[in-house]
């Protein structure tokens, strides 16, 4: 209240300044006319201003802001990419039927264009993940997920992710496993009704996965070459994927 009281008493003072001012300007210069002449004239380019500056200005200062906060998005999707991302799209293609389909369309190169980028998140949408619990190792899954618990929350709690719906969905479908796994003492000898029920759970965080890391390459590529050229050699999907520089890239 006392933030309205502030600006309220700001305004009246500033309209009293300015009537004060046209006031002595008609007393010492005796001419109301022009006075008037004059307001008018500057009332009537009020709306103009008020298109430059509301409407443009703040949206140029909107635009800046959305592009710094994507920017500062990026940087946590990369620290997540790294730090828990690339494991657990290699965990969750162990349980894919058909991930070696995968393995073979997302080989990333560095020549990579936009309009292969898009293609390959259509191929992420489109995939038949064919999910089963018990085909991959389940208990490491859940080993992994606990000892990344404590990192997980605090990118959960971070307010920059109201700005990027899409990564905000795949932490809580991450965390919501590691919830899942971490329930169950033994994920060895469970009720096939409960492994389709967590083969569900993988499906949700691998297939926003995959988009996620898709969206993120395509980022790399654009922004950060040198950091591009580490991704493309530490891809998840390529089985010949190593970290050490062969040729010259």
């Amino acid at each position: 209240m006392s933030y309205w009281n502030w600006q309220l008493c700001i305004g009246l003072f500033l309209l009293s300044l300015s009537a004060a001012i046209y006031d002595i300007q008609v007393l010492v210069f005796d001419n109301v006319r022009d006075t008037l002449f004059y307001l008018l004239q500057d009332l009537a380019f009020v709306p103009v201003q008020i298109l430059l500056v509301t409407l443009l200005l703040n949206q140029l200062l909107s635009m800046r802001e959305k592009r710094l906060m994507l920017k500062k998005m990026n940087m946590v999707i990369g620290v997540f990419i790294s730090e828990v991302g690339l494991e657990l799209i290699t965990s969750c293609l162990k349980f894919d039927h058909h991930g070696e389909k995968l393995k073979k369309e997302l080989i990333v190169d560095i020549d990579w264009t936009e309009q292969q980028f898009r293609f390959a998140h259509k191929i992420a949408r489109q995939h038949d993940y064919r999910i089963d619990s018990q085909k991959g190792d389940l208990a490491m899954m859940r080993e992994y997920l606990l000892e990344k618990r404590q990192f997980l929350l605090g990118l959960l709690a971070n307010p920059n992710l109201l700005e990027h719906d899409s990564f905000t969905e795949l932490l809580w479908a991450v965390f919501h496993l590691a919830e899942e796994l971490s329930h169950r003492d033994d994920v060895v000898r469970l009720p096939i009704s409960d492994y389709e029920h967590i083969a569900g759970d993988i499906e949700r965080v691998y297939s926003l996965l995959i988009y996620e890391w898709i969206s993120y390459m395509r980022h790399l590529e654009t922004d950060y070459p040198y950091l591009f050229s580490l991704a493309i050699r530490t891809n998840p999907f390529n089985q010949n994927a190593s970290a050490i520089v062969k040729h010259s890239d």
